[in-house]
């Protein structure tokens, strides 16, 4: 029996939905992940992007263990000589809670064209809105 190896043209895109509200950031962000990246698919393959389309909602909802909101810092560099940016995960979550789901997600990605290609799939909003009700997407617990 030869192994299979899905091609880029037979995949079929689900979207698929979940509430970020009292879930913990890792634990999202792995379940994330692996949808994005298509490990909950039986066609898998790892040089292939078989993921889904994935929205999350509740960003400003998700919970961080531990002293993280004071203790996790988010770095940054402008480019320029001295210009490095630090932000506490408490600053972020306050300014904008989407980035602090984005990052914890894009880290768990591979770091190459293919995991830039993941990300894209990747929707995240704060509210309990999204403009993607056309798409009809399954809600996943």
């Amino acid at each position: 029996m030869k192994t299979y190896m899905a091609k880029k043209e037979e995949i079929d895109r689900k979207w698929y939905i979940i509430n970020a509200e009292g879930m913990v950031l890792g634990k999202l962000a792995v379940k994330a992940a692996d949808i994005l990246r298509g490990k909950t698919k039986p066609i898998f393959t790892p040089h292939v992007d078989t993921g889904d389309f994935l929205v999350v909602i509740n960003a400003d909802k998700v919970q961080l263990t531990g002293r993280k909101l004071e203790d996790k810092i988010y770095y940054h560099h402008t480019g320029y000589i001295g210009g490095i940016k630090a932000e506490t995960a408490r600053h972020r979550m306050e300014r904008k809670p989407e980035l602090v789901i984005e990052a914890a997600v894009k880290g768990m990605l591979p770091k190459n064209s293919l995991g830039r290609s993941m990300f894209k799939k990747l929707k995240v909003y704060s509210g309990s809105e999204h403009p993607h009700t056309a798409q009809s997407p399954e809600s996943l617990n």
